[in-house]
């Protein structure tokens, strides 16, 4: 079977509400429709590669090639987990990607995410950051975990700042060819087991660690809940 091979196709993430995991082809291609149907106001651009201006059609096939690029890409120095995350009925409703480089001695990970829009503002993206930020801290033992979003992006702070992120200074991007200030964002262990509220089981994930750069014989227990 391929998760014999790609152990990351059979990692689980569960929340009271949601699912995360790598998806099937027709999965992929829900997510990738989802895409096509559009994600933000346009006027607005929360990403530092402008990947939403593109028409519908190229949009979601971009969605695609990214997911499969970072998979064929991930190593144990630097690895991606692009989760689609599904309510509990098996609904496609957006991505949470984590990654990290050199995890082994940084144990620091970075998380990205979008929703449809027909499922924003309903407490979905406060769950599926909880989920990678669990797997972080209690299934791959992080240290910290961090994000950044652009100035307008009032959402994604909102988020964080429930989770117990801290600002961690700014940085400027030209996008669309203009200005466009970032917020950086960091987590330690600490404001994360203060700020944890959201139950989060993980399941798969003994398999996976050597490919995330974790010796499993180093004391790490897999597969908490």
């Amino acid at each position: 079977m391929l998760v014999d091979h790609f152990p990351q196709l059979g990692l689980r993430l569960r929340t009271p509400r949601l699912e995360l995991r790598l998806p099937g082809p027709e999965e992929l291609s829900a997510l990738a429709d989802l895409a096509a149907e559009g994600i933000h106001d346009p006027e607005v651009m929360p990403f530092v590669v402008p990947w939403t201006d593109l028409p519908p059609a190229e949009r979601a096939r971009s969605v695609v090639q990214h997911h499969w690029k970072r998979l064929g890409a991930s190593t144990p120095e630097d690895w991606g987990l692009p989760f689609t995350v599904f309510l509990r009925d098996g609904t496609v409703v957006g991505t949470q990607e984590m990654h990290a480089r050199n995890f082994a001695i940084s144990r620091e990970v970075h998380t990205g995410s979008w929703l449809g829009p027909r499922y924003q503002g309903q407490g979905i993206g406060t769950q599926m950051r909880a989920a990678v930020l669990h797997l972080a801290f209690e299934g791959l033992d992080a240290q910290e975990a961090a994000s950044a979003a652009f100035e307008h992006n009032a959402t994604s702070y909102r988020v964080s700042g429930k989770l117990g992120y801290q600002p961690d200074g700014l940085e400027r991007y030209a996008v669309r060819g203009l200005l466009a200030i970032a917020r950086r964002l960091r987590l330690t262990r600490a404001d994360w087991e203060k700020h944890r509220t959201v139950p989060v089981e993980i399941d798969g994930l003994a398999p996976c660690l050597p490919l995330l750069g974790i010796n499993p014989g180093a004391g790490l227990t897999p597969d908490p809940g």
